[in-house]
């Protein structure tokens, strides 16, 4: 179970509509942020959040937290990724507040602190609780960075997080990323080799072979796909053969290996 908040990239149309903002008159609404900064231009300077707004934000991941558990999750994580609401508060470029959610490092990671606290007071200590991240907004100045995730990961897991999945990127538009099979797999192996949360590494991970070489040179605990897994269904058992290993299949998918 995946928990999110869009924060300031609220409010637009589906990704294969092309995904630009939905007005009022679209049945969209105003997005919030943690300053009036809006995304990229062409779309609203959000509303800032007041620190009421943000207590309640701290409360409704509890409360999803508490949903997905009686709907009988086992895995839960918290996205501060891609210019999400929790990456929107920590990174300089989209916070700039004055407040004690804003200016220094302590203050920008106080909300995504929080929500670890809050979700982990629900969420059983028996089950795994993961933490998405955007290792880099990818700036040459004025954003988060992976020093700042370095920084940030041995507070995670003081606070309860047993995974970090390293991603990159999403909340500077116009930013250009050097893409490429496995390209933030550093970022991954970088917060691994300094700390000691596990990690997982993700972004054009194709191939079996290609993932085993990232869990045996060290450079994560684990390997999480998504657009790959939509691509091919079958890709853990495809993967399975390859490798020799063994994967349970369900018997009426035994005519098809």
């Amino acid at each position: 179970m995946n928990q999110a908040h869009a924060g300031r990239k609220a409010s637009t149309d589906r990704p294969w509509k092309g995904g630009a903002p939905v007005g009022p008159d679209g049945h969209g609404w105003r997005p919030v942020g943690p300053s009036p900064v809006a995304f990229d231009t062409g779309h609203p300077v959000p509303a800032e959040l007041s620190a009421q707004q943000i207590e309640a934000v701290v409360r409704d991941f509890a409360a999803a937290a508490r949903r997905a558990l009686e709907a009988g999750f086992e895995v839960a994580e918290i996205h501060g990724a891609h210019g999400y609401l929790i990456g929107q508060f920590l990174s300089p470029h989209s916070n700039r507040r004055t407040d004690a959610y804003g200016g220094s490092f302590e203050n920008r990671t106080r909300l995504a602190l929080r929500v670890v606290d809050a979700v982990r007071e629900v969420w059983p200590d028996h089950l795994p609780l993961f933490f998405r991240i955007s290792a880099t907004d990818w700036l040459d100045e004025g954003g988060w960075t992976a020093e700042d995730t370095v920084r940030l990961a041995p507070l995670l897991k003081e606070h309860g997080v047993d995974l970090l999945d390293v991603s990159t990127g999403g909340n500077a538009a116009g930013v250009r990323i050097p893409t490429g099979p496995g390209y933030q797999v550093p970022f991954a192996a970088r917060v691994k080799a300094e700390t000691s949360l596990p990690v997982a590494a993700v972004g054009l991970i194709t191939e079996p072979s290609q993932a085993a070489k990232i869990l045996a040179n060290g450079e994560a605990d684990a390997v999480l796909l998504g657009r790959e897994l939509l691509r091919d269904p079958s890709w853990a058992r495809r993967t399975a053969r390859e490798l020799g290993a063994e994967v349970h299949v369900p018997p009426q998918y035994h005519r098809s290996v």
